[in-house]
């Protein structure tokens, strides 16, 4: 396993801040939790940067921390299209 770039740890630093940025929101706000951590546009872009620098992650330690992100998001997206439908 090689050692991630100083900056890709701090973009996964970053990754992190947005998607509590966007369950932040949901709390002091009239939106819901889940609603703001899968529709607020930080987590998209959270989600987005997961995606585009996924790849630099591979074989570093961070991968897992990329991987738990992406899905985290998915699997909240499937649950809450589960329980509407």
């Amino acid at each position: 396993m090689t050692e991630p770039r100083p900056s890709l740890v701090t973009l996964t630093h970053v990754i992190y801040a947005l998607h509590a940025f966007s369950l932040l929101t949901g709390i002091v706000t009239a939106a819901t939790v889940v609603g703001a951590f899968l529709t607020g546009w930080p987590s998209i872009i959270a989600v987005i940067l997961n995606y585009v620098k996924r790849s630099e992650a591979r074989g570093t330690w961070l991968e897992s921390h990329f991987r738990w992100q992406i899905r985290t998001f998915w699997f909240g997206l499937l649950w809450v299209a589960l329980c509407v439908a």
